[in-house]
């Protein structure tokens, strides 16, 4: 008891205490290895859900940012779209009511000088188109039909006619070489042409061109390279007209497609007579086509007179023209139940119009006006009928005997050929 009191006084374990770890002594230690192993496998797999869990967190954080975002983003666009839809859904508005209301707009219809003039009331009993016609006998002078006859219109590349008995009376060889040049370009309207700046022709292909196919720049050539250029070839014109008694009569240029250049019926028919004595305008003006070399390869040209191809007529000659102001002009001599012709038709309207008059005019001549021959063998005058060439004859003759004059007198300058 004594030992037992002093071990507890000196802290020292008692018997059971001793037993008891004794015992703990004895017994086997527990082996953690199975805990540690556990472990890592319980790591690697809560990895998986760990990697779950962050995930799943920035999805949820970025679902609750999203909406910030979208709501910051929205509350900033909202007011510019607000403001932007009523402006962009009343310019459609506007553009569809103005769609509906607005009716398609037609481009503006020139009228010609003679529409203006309204000279197209003129009744007649052929209906003819043209607002001026006229038709002549070449041989007696007789006025067989006749509308405005003397009304004064632009006319077109009926011009051309005069350029070519200009050409034709000063003897200028066709055999010489002209070059078409940036001078020839049209800026009076703006037209196009077949033949380009540099093509070179014979001064007779630039002549047949211009009667045929009523080809611009190769008549404007052909009025540069007269003696004293341009402006002494329209001078000659000028001249020529007056010789020949066309005293309603003005050129401005060779080619026709200024309005400037105006005439008569009547003026025409004389133009006709005198063109008419002409082999070479005769020949080039019924032509039905060529070739020439213009450019990488042969240019076909046509006759602008469709009628030319016709077995129906017999044409001697003709030139057609069209320009706005002056409507689509034609003249002609043509043979027509035994009656040498000359017709001319101003300011008709629509592209085959000028075509159908004349058509009108040989069938009316064929069915109602027979030949009237004398005794003689020359055609008598109708009764009543007026003479529009008495005196047409001589004063081609006079014109015909003064054309190399003019010529000299055209190289001292336009004045003198005046």
């Amino acid at each position: 008891m004594c030992l037992i009191a002093l071990g507890l006084v000196l802290g020292l374990p008692g018997p059971s205490e001793a037993s008891a770890a004794r015992e703990r002594a004895a017994a086997p230690k527990a082996k953690p290895a199975p805990a540690a192993k556990a472990a890592p496998k319980a790591k690697r797999a809560s990895e998986p859900a760990a990697r779950g869990a962050k995930a799943s967190t920035r999805q949820a954080s970025s679902s609750r940012a999203a909406p910030r975002a979208d709501r910051r983003t929205s509350s900033r666009a909202a007011p510019r779209a607000e403001r932007r839809a009523p402006a962009r859904a009343a310019q459609r508005a506007g553009q569809r009511s103005v769609a509906r209301a607005t009716p398609p707009v037609a481009a503006p219809v020139r009228l010609s000088v003679g529409q203006r003039a309204g000279l197209h009331a003129t009744d007649d009993p052929l209906d003819l188109s043209s607002s001026v016609a006229l038709v002549v006998d070449q041989h007696s002078g007789d006025v067989l039909f006749s509308k405005n006859p003397d009304a004064v219109l632009p006319i077109a590349s009926i011009t051309k006619l005069m350029t070519a008995l200009i050409v034709a009376e000063t003897g200028q060889p066709l055999d010489e070489v002209l070059t078409i040049t940036a001078a020839d370009i049209d800026t009076e309207k703006g037209s196009r042409s077949r033949l380009p700046v540099g093509t070179r022709l014979t001064r007779g292909e630039m002549l047949h061109l211009s009667l045929m196919s009523s080809e611009n720049r190769a008549a404007n050539a052909l009025g540069r390279h007269y003696p004293g250029g341009l402006g002494a070839f329209v001078s000659a014109m000028n001249a020529k007209a007056q010789l020949l008694g066309m005293s309603d009569t003005e050129y401005a240029e060779p080619t026709g497609l200024s309005s400037r250049n105006r005439s008569s019926a009547r003026d025409l028919a004389l133009l006709v007579e005198a063109a008419y004595r002409h082999d070479v305008i005769r020949d080039l003006s019924t032509s039905t086509g060529m070739r020439v070399e213009a450019g990488a390869r042969p240019i076909a040209f046509h006759n602008t007179n469709r009628l030319v191809h016709s077995p129906a007529w017999e044409i001697g000659l003709q030139k057609t023209g069209f320009i706005s102001e002056a409507g689509r002009c034609l003249v002609m001599q043509a043979e027509v139940a035994g009656r040498a012709l000359i017709m001319v038709f101003l300011d008709s309207v629509g592209r085959h119009a000028r075509l159908g008059d004349a058509e009108r005019v040989r069938q009316w001549v064929s069915s109602t006006l027979a030949p009237a021959v004398s005794q003689t063998g020359a055609p008598e005058r109708a009764a009543g009928v007026p003479d529009l060439l008495p005196d047409a004859g001589d004063a081609i003759e006079a014109a015909a005997g003064v054309s190399d004059a003019v010529a000299r007198s055209a190289l001292q300058g336009p004045a003198a050929a005046l």
